[in-house]
C-alpha cells in the first residue's frame, strides 16, 4: 500500500472515530502531496511523498520553537500533536553513530582538502543517506570530521 493510500485510509478511520484533529492533520499532509503531484509531470514515489512529509515536519518543528519562545502553550500542544501524527508515517531517522560511520567513510573515500570541499562531501553523504538523516546533524558531523 502506498503512502498516500495509507494516509487516505487513516483519514477515513479518524473521521469515523470522530478525531477531527487527526483528520485535519492528514488532510493538510495529503493536500501538500497533491499540490506537489500537480506541479510534477511524473507520478510521485513514496520517497517523494516522504520528502514532502519531512518538509511539513520541519515547518511544524520551526513552529514549535517559535511558540516556545513566545510562551504560547496552547498552540505548542497542538503543534506537538501534529508532529506526532506525521512522524507515524515517516521511517525512523538514523542515529548519530550510523550517520558518523557514513560521514567518516565518505571523507576517507573523497579525501577533501578542508572546508572548501564541504559542499561536495555533504552532497554525496546526503545522497547516500537519502531522507533517513537530519541535514543539520549531517552538517555537524561533516564539519567535525572534515577539518
Amino acid at each position: 500500500m502506498s503512502l498516500i493510500e495509507t494516509l487516505r485510509k487513516d483519514m477515513f478511520s479518524a473521521t469515523k472515530e470522530g478525531n477531527a484533529e487527526k483528520v485535519d492533520i492528514l488532510k493538510m499532509a495529503m493536500a501538500s502531496i497533491k499540490n506537489a503531484q500537480v506541479a510534477s509531470e511524473d507520478e510521485l514515489s513514496d520517497a517523494d511523498m516522504e520528502k514532502i512529509l519531512r518538509k511539513e515536519v520541519k515547518k511544524i518543528e520551526d513552529s514549535i520553537v517559535q511558540y516556545t519562545q513566545m510562551g504560547r502553550d496552547d498552540l505548542l500542544q497542538r503543534e506537538k500533536h501534529q508532529l506526532e501524527v506525521l512522524q507515524e508515517y515517516l521511517p525512523e531517522q538514523m542515529s548519530e553513530e550510523e550517520i558518523e560511520k557514513v560521514v567518516k567513510s565518505k571523507i576517507d573515500e573523497l579525501k577533501p582538502e578542508g572546508m572548501k570541499d564541504m559542499g561536495k562531501v555533504m552532497g554525496i553523504v546526503m545522497k547516500e543517506l537519502g531522507g533517513n538523516a537530519d541535514g543539520n546533524t549531517v552538517r555537524e558531523m561533516v564539519q567535525k570530521h572534515i577539518q
